[in-house]
């Protein structure tokens, strides 16, 4: 016999009742969320946590890296990029945004739950993250 899947409840801690997003003063995204949290986030922090399938993994890959190499001796200067801004942005039903940044990625759609899970606060980071992002 074959059970009827039951989809999860919905955490109301992962809903919002307001966003904003601030392209034009290229000052990141606003999210009032269902308990009162707010979140903000800057469009580079964003970038740098793009959820698409070709940033995930580049993301695994340096994890996979740094634990293998240990920090030992001196560390690689970074190349100077400037940081992405949002070119655009625009909703993903009612589930989503999805942002078009000035380094030419756009593949990237942020759910709500994503976003609320990498909050960069401190108090998200203990309650909705189980790594060590």
């Amino acid at each position: 016999m074959i059970k009827d899947a039951m989809p999860s409840p919905m955490d109301l801690r992962k809903k919002p009742l307001d966003v904003r997003v601030h392209v034009t003063s290229g000052t990141g995204v606003d999210i009032t969320w269902s308990d009162g949290h707010a979140s903000h986030f800057d469009f580079h922090y964003l970038r740098d946590h793009c959820p698409c399938a070709a940033c995930s993994d580049e993301q695994r890959k340096r994890a996979e890296i740094a634990q293998r190499s240990p920090a030992s001796g001196p560390a690689a200067l970074p190349i100077f990029k400037p940081k992405p801004k949002a070119r655009s942005a625009e909703p993903v039903g009612q589930y989503a945004i999805k942002i078009n940044f000035t380094d030419g990625h756009s593949t990237g759609i942020y759910s709500f739950d994503y976003l609320r899970e990498i909050c960069p606060c401190d108090a998200c980071q203990r309650e909705f993250r189980t790594d060590s992002d």
